[in-house]
């Protein structure tokens, strides 16, 4: 990497290897951007071809009008790279939480056999196009195989995260009325075996669930399996004698492909739609370019499949461009704090796509644990899931890319389907806590209250305008007013809002500030949550923090911090005092300041900001089980009531 002031560039070598590597590309597309995703499209395997490539009744709209498309096809036997040229190549390496289980490996043509065999099964249990399928499985190779099986047949998947509880399950199968679950006895979590089978009987009760297939992954090691008769059926008894190949449906690129369901600490989540033509050329082209994946790459997404994170980039994203992509089981700092960096060198990863809070867990271990590591295979580094503040990204870019990776920080949401800002490996700009350009292609502006254009450096509303990106959710399932309210009233039906807050440089390199509701109101000044925490975390010794606004009946609202340091710092507070003084204004600091040993996040790894408001405002606490540390949010309590 060539830095030049405060921004880094590829270097011409990684430059010229690149696949892209000329910023003409963002003009090319920025003039006809209908006709830069058609010629994508192209390069594709279509059963038929699309009579019109956009268009758009607003605030609905439709991509690839008449297509007809099945993704597996292009995954596999229609796989535009040649299904001879990869069919025996490494699909997907599977590395199992145990130290001692020897990992699995398989091909893209036993992935194939796999998929074909249980699309058979399904069908064998009446599971048609159309049909809504849950998947409830831990980070096993079944869980691939089950949405892949889905799509082969139009089945719609609906994956719900294995650590949701049975409430958040029961839920989600009630919306979508899915008559087949597939789930396992159990997983493997930090050591310890979690009896999945029993949160998923809980979960299909009252639901239209009929069949619940059960992958065998723990063999009754813990917990032995409650068996409902009729209704439960091993995974393996209903592959093993089904056929090897079963005919693709042929699906309408505008059908629908998935529903996942955005998370959130209250009300009911909302099931986004995304379609079948849309999404695969999306997820195609945003893997390739921005992984900059070759035939050679060893890619690993660390983000489980129950996100979009790992719908995308844990799955079809690498499957289409014929990568192969590692998944793993358990946590990345379990049974060791470097299980990941043994990962990384076990496999010769080459781009590694993790979160701010896990690069932030690595920071906190120190670098002496990463001394036996070269990371000589790592080749693109990059960030997901929220914002990355400039001390983790330097941290990042010089201890585990080595100061030679370039490292795209990436911005999207469960409802776009795919990255829609960073910057491309090959071409840069790169600059520490800017996410960076919008994706060609696709056109972003920064609008103030009233709808009007921000100037350089002034906050305001991440919006994106039509064609919009092809893989952008088609709407609310069975919710179109949820899906009118949130996203096309804020400046009419023909924009999209994102709900996020964000700046531009001089660069036109975006930074995203963090989301409205994250902004704090103190004495009629906004100030983000996400420039508060970008501003403590550059104190060398602050790893982790999290800021969150309170009530205060003079100025509206003040925002209270909790920090984790690396060890015990003489006048702590005082030295964020005078940082957030320094870095912000007076007017930003806060009302009080709480040292950690931890805060609550999701698996995720995104931290939990509305419990931490909660805990003042003395709402209940909702359900925790989607937490990753329960046991952190008494710890915290305990901490406030002591100060």
């Amino acid at each position: 990497m060539i830095k030049k002031g405060n921004l880094y560039y590829p270097s011409k070598d990684f430059q010229k290897k690149a696949i892209i590597n000329n910023p003409s590309i963002y003009k090319k597309a920025e003039r006809n951007p209908v006709k830069f995703w058609e010629d994508l499209a192209k390069e594709l395997f279509w059963f038929k071809k699309w009579k019109k490539g956009f268009v758009h009744n607003p605030p609905y709209f439709e991509w690839f009008k008449g297509g007809k498309i099945n993704i597996t096809s292009n995954i596999f036997e229609n796989n535009p790279l040649g299904f001879d040229k990869i069919k025996n190549k490494a699909a997907l390496i599977w590395e199992p939480e145990p130290i001692e289980e020897r990992p699995r490996i398989l091909t893209y043509y036993e992935l194939f056999r796999e998929v074909n065999r249980l699309a058979n099964g399904l069908k064998d249990l009446g599971v048609k196009k159309g049909d809504r399928v849950g998947i409830y499985l831990p980070m096993i190779p079944e869980a691939i195989i089950s949405m892949l099986a889905c799509a082969r047949i139009g089945a719609v998947h609906a994956v719900v995260f294995s650590a949701f509880s049975p409430h958040a399950l029961q839920v989600r199968l009630q919306d979508t009325q899915a008559k087949v679950l597939i789930t396992a006895d159990g997983y493997y979590r930090r050591g310890k075996i979690i009896d999945l089978k029993k949160n998923a009987d809980r979960g299909t009760k009252n639901t239209k669930v009929k069949k619940v297939i059960v992958v065998n992954r723990t063999d009754d090691k813990a917990y032995p399996v409650k068996w409902n008769k009729g209704k439960d059926i091993w995974y393996e008894d209903l592959t093993k004698n089904q056929k090897d190949y079963c005919k693709p449906e042929i699906m309408d690129s505008e059908d629908i492909f998935f529903i996942l369901y955005t998370s959130g600490s209250t009300g009911k989540p909302k099931g986004c739609i995304h379609t079948c033509g849309g999404y695969t050329v999306q997820a195609k082209f945003t893997a390739k370019w921005i992984f900059d994946l070759k035939q050679d790459d060893i890619f690993w997404s660390t983000a489980d499949l129950g996100w979009v994170t790992g719908h995308t980039y844990s799955c079809y994203g690498p499957l289409l461009n014929g990568t192969t992509f590692i998944m793993f089981e358990g946590a990345p700092n379990w049974p060791v704090p470097d299980r990941w960096g043994q990962i990384i060198e076990k496999y010769g990863v080459t781009t590694f796509y993790t979160a701010p809070t896990a690069i932030r867990m690595f920071q906190k271990y120190g670098t002496d644990l990463l001394k036996k590591y070269k990371f000589e295979t790592l080749q693109i580094l990059g960030s997901v899931g929220e914002p990355i503040d400039e001390a983790a990204w330097k941290w990042y870019f010089k201890e585990i890319g080595k100061n030679k990776c370039p490292l795209v920080d990436t911005w999207w949401q469960t409802e776009t389907g795919g990255i829609l800002i960073t910057c491309l490996p090959g071409i840069g700009p790169f600059k520490p806590s800017f996410t960076g350009l919008p994706f060609p292609g696709i056109k972003f502006e920064i609008l103030n209250k009233k709808g009007e254009k921000c100037k350089t450096g002034e906050h305001g509303n991440l919006i994106m305008l039509p064609p919009f990106c092809p893989g952008l959710l088609r709407g609310v399932y069975k919710n179109p007013k949820k899906y009118l309210d949130t996203y096309w009233k804020e400046y009419g039906k023909e924009i999209y809002f994102t709900s996020d807050g964000a700046l531009k440089d001089k660069n036109g390199l975006i930074r995203i500030i963090g989301r409205i509701d994250d902004v704090i109101k103190v004495a009629g000044h906004r100030v983000t949550t996400g420039e508060l925490e970008s501003a403590i975390t550059k104190l060398h010794f602050i790893t982790e923090c999290a800021v969150i606004g309170i009530p205060d009946e003079i100025r509206g609202e003040i925002p209270v911090v909790f920090i984790i340091s690396k060890n015990k710092i003489k006048d702590i507070e005082k030295q964020v005092i005078s940082q957030i003084r320094k870095e912000i204004g007076p007017i930003a600091l806060p009302k009080k300041i709480y040292s950690v040993s931890d805060l609550p996040k999701t698996r995720s790894g995104k931290i939990m900001r509305r419990i931490l408001k909660k805990l003042f405002s003395k709402e209940p606490l909702g359900d925790l089980s989607t937490l990753a540390n329960p046991e952190t949010v008494e710890q915290i309590k305990k901490v406030i009531i002591d100060k």
